[in-house]
């Protein structure tokens, strides 16, 4: 998963990586969180505030900010994106009606200038259900292309079922780099990881 990945980040022991993960209310960020950390996800609680995962692995410390995504909670939002060195934000690919809401808060995030420059990958959640969007339909309708200011990345997966979340998996990427496009063929989760790998490693040089 997210670790086996992470491993291959190199850095002093005191050097820490800070992930922020957003998205609305139901997208499904705590179940990917805990898939991504080879986590159990029979239970899964909505997320009230936020939550924290901290994993120290071969001196490095990954630290994951899972920010709840109820509208009362989102004007809160700004106030963990100080030193972001990625931003993974995840939509419900079935829920079609938010998709403008959704669209509105991530782009509201990204002209932030906390984020300026922040690497962005997003996840296409819930791939599983047949009312699902495919990702490459939300990229389009997210306008990720006119992002030019930083990489980004979207991945189709299922949370609640592995697919295109644990390694092994197969899930359709697509990633950009402002109007250049990189990569667009199906790919496993650990492209995408390493993709966000590389981004860190070129933040921290």
């Amino acid at each position: 998963g997210l670790l086996s990945v992470i491993q291959k980040l190199k850095g002093s022991p005191e050097q820490e990586l800070r992930i922020v993960l957003l998205g609305l209310d139901n997208a499904g960020k705590t179940t990917l969180l805990k898939r991504l950390a080879s986590e159990e996800v029979s239970t899964i609680t909505p997320t009230q505030g936020f939550n924290i995962k901290s994993v120290q692995s071969h001196g490095l410390k990954l630290n994951v900010w899972d920010i709840g995504g109820q509208r009362s909670i989102r004007p809160y939002w700004k106030k963990y994106l100080g030193s972001t060195d990625l931003l993974i934000y995840v939509i419900d690919s079935a829920d079609q009606k938010r998709f403008e809401e959704t669209g509105q808060e991530l782009a509201e995030l990204t002209e932030d200038e906390s984020l300026t420059g922040v690497p962005l990958l997003v996840f296409a959640n819930k791939q599983d259900l047949v009312t699902a969007a495919p990702a490459a339909e939300i990229a389009e309708g997210l306008s990720l292309h006119t992002y030019r200011d930083r990489e980004w990345q979207i991945q189709a997966c299922s949370a609640l079922s592995g697919e295109g979340v644990q390694v092994e998996m197969g899930a359709c990427g697509l990633c950009r780099a402002g109007p250049t496009v990189l990569r667009s063929h199906p790919s496993p989760l650990q492209d995408g990881m390493n993709w966000i790998s590389s981004q860190i490693m070129n933040r921290k040089k």
